[in-house]
């Protein structure tokens, strides 16, 4: 809308995301620290909630008729401040869903259902298109004011976040701070959020197949957007705004089923042979998309973007219920419960990943010749340079992935060991 250029814009989310990172490592660090008669997670989502909540219709309060770098400083620069705002709420945030029950399989039920809820706020990712372009935010000329909805859009948002950040502080507790964490464990120095916890074998694993996941899929991002744009919708882009909501919807229905179907083979057969089944759908799935991405079938784009979301609402809610199994394994070898160093050292490195993978996609879609100037006259090389990165690209990545998790070595009945162990140590929490 505001006709800034690709690459530009994907530096700036590289940069983004390595801010996060390092904010994330100290956030997650502090909140391992704090001792405070509230605890020492909720108080930092309560201030970080709020001044998130606040901070976001700002992040849109740019002027039109600026130049390219006039924008990407802004954008810079405001990223640089409300980055740690939002480190401030997620990492405490995080580290409580990873302390919230000491047993193997209400770990995936936990995550399971925290991801479910989390399902019906992404909407509002899809429905952003659909409310900036409404009738009431066109301007004087007839067209559509897409940034003066954005600024009503995210205020709205913000008010949201504020109500929530302070719910979650008033009805959530800490279930090890009073009996273990405040009276029995020393401080933890800030070196070893990310050095002795990258020590942490079962750690490294699940890592490194989160590392591979994340740029394999960071890195095309956008090119799906310009699939539907382009190829499909051979340049409309009000058709394609249409079929990215319904995208979305699709998408929303397939995770919410993906979630307790993966849950349930986790279940059944432990949560390292249910990430394993997920890698491998999630590669048919991206395989599939060549065929899936159709302007003589346009409704197959629904099952594109519906089998990602199934496999991607499995691969995270499974990923994130072996946190508190490596936590109560580190806690074995240390004796110290590290949430929050563990859930930042995996951000931290997690998110330099898909930085690379970001600050890759704009030029990615560079190499494929696509210009923006040609609207719905694409050349047709670009376009199967689009549809071929979609598909190959994650492929790479999702195979990686699948053969680091294999190597993970928490197991069910190995959890169950570790379990009884720490409780005969340090008696039930």
């Amino acid at each position: 809308y505001l006709g800034v250029a690709p690459g530009l814009i994907s530096t700036v989310q590289a940069f983004k995301i390595v801010i996060d990172a390092g904010s994330d490592a100290v956030f997650g660090w502090l909140s391992d620290n704090t001792r405070t008669k509230y605890g020492r997670r909720r108080p930092f989502i309560l201030v970080g909630g709020i001044l998130a909540g606040i901070g976001l219709p700002l992040m849109f309060a740019v002027g039109r008729g600026w130049t390219d770098m006039q924008y990407f400083w802004f954008m810079l620069v405001s990223m640089i401040i409300y980055v740690p705002v939002m480190s401030c709420f997620n990492m405490p945030w995080v580290s409580l869903g990873a302390e919230m029950t000491p047993d193997y399989h209400e770990r995936t039920t936990v995550m399971a259902i925290r991801n479910a809820i989390q399902k019906v706020p992404e909407l509002a990712m899809f429905f952003a298109a659909q409310f900036t372009t409404l009738s009431f935010f066109h301007d004087a000329n007839g067209k559509p004011d897409i940034l003066r909805g954005a600024q009503v859009y995210t205020a709205i948002l913000g008010a949201i976040m504020v109500a929530v950040s302070i719910a979650i502080f008033l009805l959530v507790r800490e279930r090890y701070y009073e009996k273990l964490v405040s009276h029995q464990q020393a401080r933890i120095p800030l070196a070893d959020t990310l050095w002795r916890t990258l020590r942490c074998r079962p750690f490294r694993a699940v890592l490194t197949m989160s590392l591979a996941y994340s740029i394999g899929t960071a890195m095309v991002g956008a090119l799906g957007y310009y699939a539907t744009v382009y190829y499909v919708c051979k340049g409309d882009i009000v058709l394609a705004t249409q079929w990215n909501t319904a995208m979305g919807l699709a998408g929303m229905g397939f995770g919410f089923a993906g979630i307790p179907f993966f849950a349930a083979i986790a279940r059944r057969w432990g949560k390292r042979t249910g990430l394993a089944v997920v890698l491998t759908l999630a590669i048919c799935a991206f395989i599939g998309d060549w065929w899936l991405y159709d302007p003589a079938l346009p409704v197959l784009q629904l099952f594109a973007c519906g089998f990602v979301a199934f496999t991607g609402a499995g691969f995270w809610t499974l990923y994130t219920a072996t946190i508190g199994d490596v936590v109560d394994y580190d806690e074995l070898e240390t004796g110290q419960r590290r949430e929050g160093s563990f859930s930042a050292c995996q951000s931290w490195i997690s998110k330099v990943g898909i930085a690379l993978g970001v600050g890759a996609s704009g030029w990615i879609l560079q190499f494929t010749g696509f210009d923006a100037a040609k609207e719905g006259a694409q050349a047709p090389e670009a376009i199967f340079w689009i549809r071929i990165l979609l598909s190959g690209i994650p492929v790479i990545g999702l195979v990686l992935a699948l053969v680091a998790i294999l190597r993970f070595p928490l197991t069910e009945q190995r959890m169950l060991e570790i379990r009884t162990q720490l409780e005969a140590k340090r008696g039930r929490v």
